[in-house]
């Protein structure tokens, strides 16, 4: 019997506009299940996004997309 490996989780943390904030959470969280968000302060604006260790080169991609769009600062 093999042994399962579980699943790595990977995460970047985030800088955005507070207006910006819905639709980014909105369009992030349409890529086909890539990502999830979570505000992790809400005072200052930082966002975490959650991946599957093995979508990092997806997510990267995607947030590159999403940086002609918006303010994104990375913080982590």
């Amino acid at each position: 019997m093999t042994e399962k490996k579980a699943p790595s989780i990977d995460s970047m943390l985030i800088a955005i506009p507070p207006g910006q904030i819905v639709l980014f959470k909105s369009i992030v969280e349409s890529y086909d299940n890539l990502a999830t968000l979570r505000t992790e302060d809400p005072v200052r604006h930082h966002l975490r996004i959650y991946f599957s260790a093995d979508s990092r080169e997806e997510v990267e991609a995607m947030m590159a997309s999403l940086a002609k769009q918006f303010e994104i600062e990375r913080l982590q």
